[in-house]
Order: C-alpha cells, then sequence, then structure tokens
C-alpha cells in the first residue's frame, strides 16, 4: 500500500501559473510540497478535495501590501487568504514597522500610522527583532519584507523637511544593512509623501547602498504620478543603475484629468528602458487610491471617501463633502477637524487602469490599508476583481495570464523561489477556485467583504481558507529573495 498524500486534489483544472494553457490532473501534496502532479487515481489523501473541473492555480501573491502589523495582530489574514493570496510583500511606500531604534514621535508620523496610530507596534529597535517575532508568531500567510526609506528617516533624522545629512545617512546606510542580513528583501521608499520629499535622489541612493551585495530590490512610491511622472520614473530608473539593482514601480498610476491617458507614455517609456536595466511594476485594479487624508489630494479628487478619523471615528465611510455639509464648514477645515484621519480619493481613468493592468509585466497589487475602520474595497477584493472583472468579465486577458500575473511573475520578480508556480517539488501554496463565480464581494460602501468563488486555500500544504471561513492554521513563512534569482 502506498503511503497516503497529506492533500490529495482531484479532478483539477490546473493553471499552473506561468501562462500556459490549463490542464486536467489530480495533485498531490506531502510535507508542505507538490509532491506529484498526473491522473492519481490509484492513490490516497488524508485529506481529499474533489474539484469537479474547478480550477487549481498556485496561491496567489500580493506585490504591494501594508500588512506590516496585520502579520502580527492579525494573523489569520482573512482579508488576503479570503481572496487567495498565500504570499504577502510588506513595507511598501517607504513604510515598514521596523527598524525603530528610539522611541517613535507622538502623535506618530503620518504616514507610517497607517500601520498603528498609537505607537505601540513600532517596538522593534532592529529588523531583526521584527523578523524574529514573526518567526516565533507565523500568520495563514507568507511574507516578504521591505525596509521602509521614511520609517528610517523618521529613526535618524530629527527635522523631516530638510535632507539627511551625510551622518545621517551614515546611520541610515547601516540600517539597510542590518536589515538585509536579518532577511529584508530590499528598500522601499515613499519619496511622494511629505516626510521624504526632501529627501533629494542622492540620499536615497547612498541608503540604499547596501542592496547590491544582497541582491536586493528598490521598490518605490515614486515622487510624482501626477504632471511630473516622466521625471519620476527617469529619477526612479537612475536610483536602480546607480544602487545596481532591480526597480520595481509601486501601483503604477496616473493621477489627475489632466494626465488622463499618459499611460501609453509611461508604458512605452518603460518598455524601452526594461531592454537597459530590470525594471518591473505593479497595479491595483480601480480607479481610486488610498491614503492619508490631505487637503491638497482632496482638491484634486473627484470624490473623497474618510476611511478613518482618529478625531471623529464615527464618520468613517463618509464622504468629505457630505461631512463638510453637515458640519457647516469647508472641505478644508473639515479635514483640518478630522485629522488625523485616512481616505479614498477618486483620481484616475478607467482606460489608464486597463492599459495598465494589460501591460504584460503588470503584477497585481492590492495596496490595502487593513488597518482602516472603513478601508478601500481593494483590501478584500483586488485579486477576485482581476478574475472575475477583469478577465471573466471584460476580456482584459485569459485566465491563465491573469493567474500569471498573481503568481509566476510575481514569484520570479521578487525572487521567490519554489513559489507561483503549480510544479512537482515546489512549494505547496495554492488558490482552488470556480472560474464561473470568483469575483470580488467588497465595495465601496461595504468594504469588508470575502471574495466570492474561492474555494479553498493553502499554504505550506495546510489548508488556511475552507467553506468561506479560515480555519485558525497559521503555517507562513518568512520568505528571502534568493540571492542570485532574476534581477527583476
Amino acid at each position: 500500500m502506498q503511503e497516503p498524500f497529506d492533500l490529495l486534489i482531484r479532478n483539477a483544472q490546473i493553471v499552473d501559473g506561468t501562462g500556459a494553457p490549463r490542464f486536467a490532473g489530480d495533485i498531490g501534496v506531502r510535507a508542505a510540497r507538490i509532491d506529484r502532479i498526473g491522473d492519481l487515481a490509484g492513490h490516497r489523501g488524508r485529506t481529499e478535495i474533489d474539484l469537479a473541473g474547478r480550477i487549481a492555480a498556485p496561491g496567489f501573491i500580493d506585490a504591494h501590501t501594508h500588512d506590516d502589523r496585520l502579520l502580527l495582530s492579525g494573523g489569520e489574514m482573512a482579508p488576503k487568504v479570503s481572496q487567495g493570496i498565500t504570499t504577502v510583500i510588506g513595507g511598501n511606500c517607504g513604510i515598514s514597522l521596523a527598524p525603530m531604534p528610539r522611541p517613535v514621535p507622538q502623535p506618530v508620523t503620518p504616514p507610517l500610522n497607517l500601520l498603528d496610530g498609537e505607537g505601540g507596534w513600532f517596538r522593534f529597535r532592529r529588523f531583526a527583532d521584527y523578523v524574529q517575532a514573526l518567526r516565533r508568531q507565523p500568520a495563514a500567510t507568507n511574507c516578504a519584507m521591505l525596509v521602509g526609506h521614511t520609517t528610517l528617516r523618521v529613526a535618524c533624522l530629527d527635522d523631516l523637511q530638510r535632507p539627511a545629512t551625510e551622518g545621517q545617512i551614515t546611520q541610515m546606510r547601516a540600517l539597510v544593512q542590518e536589515a538585509m542580513e536579518a532577511g529584508a528583501i530590499g528598500v522601499s521608499t515613499g519619496l511622494f509623501y511629505e516626510q521624504a520629499v526632501a529627501a533629494p535622489t542622492e540620499e536615497v541612493i547612498e541608503t540604499c547602498r547596501p542592496l547590491k551585495d544582497f541582491n536586493g530590490l528598490y521598490c518605490t512610491h515614486m515622487r510624482d504620478e501626477a504632471d511630473g511622472i516622466m521625471d519620476s520614473l527617469a529619477e526612479t530608473f537612475r536610483i536602480g543603475r546607480e544602487v545596481g539593482v532591480p526597480v520595481v514601480i509601486s501601483h503604477h498610476k496616473l493621477v489627475g484629468r489632466a494626465n488622463y491617458g499618459r499611460s501609453e507614455e509611461t508604458l512605452a517609456f518603460i518598455r524601452s528602458q526594461m531592454k537597459l536595466q530590470p525594471i518591473c511594476l505593479d497595479c491595483y485594479p480601480y480607479t481610486a487610491g488610498s491614503t492619508v487624508l490631505s487637503a491638497d489630494r482632496a482638491a484634486t479628487s473627484a470624490r473623497v471617501i474618510v476611511s478613518w478619523s482618529q478625531a471623529l471615528p464615527e464618520l468613517a465611510g463618509r464622504d468629505l463633502a457630505d461631512i463638510a455639509r453637515e458640519l457647516g464648514v469647508s472641505q478644508e477645515e473639515a479635514i483640518g477637524r478630522l485629522q488625523p484621519a485616512g481616505a479614498i480619493y477618486f483620481r484616475m481613468d478607467e482606460a489608464d487602469v486597463q492599459r495598465i493592468l494589460q501591460f504584460e509585466d503588470t503584477m497585481i497589487g492590492s495596496d490595502g490599508l487593513p488597518h482602516d475602520a472603513s478601508p478601500h474595497p481593494r483590501l478584500w477584493g483586488s485579486f477576485p476583481r482581476v478574475l472575475g472583472h477583469y478577465s471573466r468579465t471584460l476580456g482584459l486577458f485569459p485566465l491563465e495570464q491573469a493567474v500569471h500575473k498573481m503568481t509566476g511573475l510575481t514569484a520570479r520578480k521578487f525572487g521567490l523561489a519554489g513559489r507561483g508556480v503549480i510544479a512537482e517539488g515546489a512549494h505547496a501554496d495554492l488558490a482552488l477556485f470556480d472560474p464561473d463565480t470568483v469575483d470580488e464581494a467588497a465595495t465601496y460602501a461595504e468594504p469588508i467583504a470575502p471574495a466570492r468563488g474561492i474555494d479553498t486555500v493553502v499554504v505550506n500544504g495546510r489548508i488556511v481558507w475552507r467553506a468561506g471561513r479560515a480555519t485558525g492554521a497559521r503555517p507562513g513563512q518568512v520568505l528571502s529573495r534568493a540571492r542570485h534569482g532574476e534581477a527583476a
């Protein structure tokens, strides 16, 4: 008698993450790895799932998250596993929970308050302390973590409105070195944010110098995603060249009506530069973004929804225009009364979103903010929205390509060995779903809702989501980037 598989998935249509056409087969999992693929009719499994022709895909990899704290404070990772995500990339936009070698300022400096408004979670003096906490208290998903440049500035600078001095750059560079030694996969910047906008290009380059020795990544929320986007792309590519590392353009988008349609221009430039240096990009499938509330951003938005407010928490989920009207004040004064706060901003064009999603090297990232009281629906809905709305309904690309953008492409660009594909010997991260019904359920009005059509989610061979609920299993691992993997 053959030893049974730990998990046996029967009668699957396998979409393997490479972009290749789907094929019928069974999948046998043993010891957290995919052991066999094929006709396994003569085999048994300790746990068996009959998909009856539904899809088995690699677990989705969220290329852009702010899950640094959620991994510890909400380890079931329900917003993620409910939509088939098995690995998250954290520490984006210059914001990471570590390192914080001195007490975090009070009130917590925006945008760090997107992770924790009270400051208690910024308790990891070294990045290694944070990684140790993640390993000691595993989450349901795997994670790969970036160290944030704005976090480094808050840790080392007393005046964020000025460029770092040579001595402060030396301090930040030492923190990057420590983070990379501890297992970080790269550095992220948020040069768009007020707390980092004073950082010249040279500060970023010199801070990021340790990355090359670790085959690290440079991921960036660019300085300008509006009128100055071409200059920001050029700056991003220069940083990658001078540091000697691959570049990831975070949540590529065009902001403001004057820039609608310019994705044709930006994507052409990105494509041309890809021939000269390693570059990739991610995108979320919505025309609204979300971050901290500010008058400048609100003034250039067609609509603003308040996603959280420390001063007036009862107003989360309400339109800013309605709040101002009820308070009998201008929108600018309403913003002042709500602070500190977050918001959802409608500032993008659907045609640009579709064009960027279709671009062959675009990965999918949710950019969700898990601690907002009334979050952007992308937190719960990004991946099923791509599969349902954009692939099945609009026909923007076939299912196989949609899955590739969420799995094999992302694993390759981030250097996550053995992830993102269904292949014998690969890690058993799997998303099992119905291709006819999979879709988002989260909306702007009701943003917290598990996706439709996701049957089962498996992380490292263990079921973490089944029949519409988390199982309580937390088999996630902290992943590192292959030292000599693909250079994006």
